[in-house]
């Protein structure tokens, strides 16, 4: 639904207040991408890519914390050499890549034998449970099964099944809307985020997130909160989620609404 269908809610003042001492975090699909049938085609909202660049002028550290990898989130938000986001930092797959706009380095741990041995058994799994049409995404480090746009209620008949397959085989299940996606134990978005605050020095921090999978990061900022730190946690809101919408500052409808709160605030810091 477009942004303009709903008034864009206000920007907290605090965040108006020596905005060098922030860190935003941003979750990327559902938050600055609108989520689609092909993810591959789950480009970032254009007003949302300007306002970040934009803020990336006058805050502290700008930070992409997706479960994409980071070559996805590059390619499909067009952020690599924006004016603005020379000290972008993204973390991929849930913080286990790690890439800097400032050397263009990315740091990336080799791929698990157990993740191997699930992406070469997977089409023929799937097969056996009357599932072969479902997309199946490599993530390198994950492998993810996408039922959008196939089968509304076939996520939810695979899901015991796969989490069944997913401790043979020592692998943790990442729920998402209509996705489910197999990984490692390495890390995930708190354990990211909290990495951002301790290198940067930043105890100030917005983030902004529409799914479980952000439920980490969510917690880590109210850890933060509670031990002297500031936070403001940004739900974007959709009707297949609603986890973070109870534990939000400010509830947004969707990336379209993320990208207006991101202007508006662009613009409240340039005033």
């Amino acid at each position: 639904m477009p942004a303009a269908d709903h008034p864009t809610p206000d920007v907290p003042a605090s965040l108006l207040v020596d905005p060098r001492q922030i860190l935003l975090g941003l979750d990327f699909d559902g938050t600055l991408a609108h989520v689609v049938d092909d993810p591959t085609r789950a480009f970032a909202h254009p007003d949302a890519v300007t306002a970040v660049a934009r803020l990336g002028h006058v805050l502290g550290q700008v930070a992409i914390v997706t479960g994409r990898p980071v070559d996805q989130a590059l390619t499909l938000s067009g952020f690599r050499g924006l004016p603005g986001l020379e000290r972008l930092v993204i973390c991929g797959q849930y913080g286990a890549e790690r890439w800097d706009a400032e050397d263009d380095v990315l740091e990336r741990p080799d791929r698990p034998d157990s993740v191997e041995r699930l992406a070469a058994m997977l089409p023929r799994w799937l097969a056996d449970h009357d599932a072969g049409h479902v997309r199946i995404e490599d993530k390198g480090l994950a492998v993810a099964i996408h039922t959008r746009g196939i089968d509304a209620d076939l996520i939810h008949e695979l899901d015991g099944p796969l989490r069944a397959l997913a401790a043979d085989l020592d692998l943790e299940v990442e729920p998402g809307r209509q996705v489910l996606e197999l990984r490692g134990h390495a890390t995930d978005k708190g354990v990211a985020l909290r990495d951002l605050v301790e290198s940067t020095g930043l105890r100030r921090v917005v983030y902004v997130g529409d799914d479980l999978g952000d439920l980490p990061a969510f917690e880590a900022v109210e850890h933060l909160r509670h031990s002297g730190g500031d936070g403001v946690l940004v739900a974007s809101a959709s009707g297949e989620q609603d986890a973070l919408v109870s534990r939000s500052d400010v509830v947004l409808p969707g990336p379209d609404g993320v990208a207006a709160w991101l202007t508006a605030w662009a613009d409240a810091l340039d005033g």
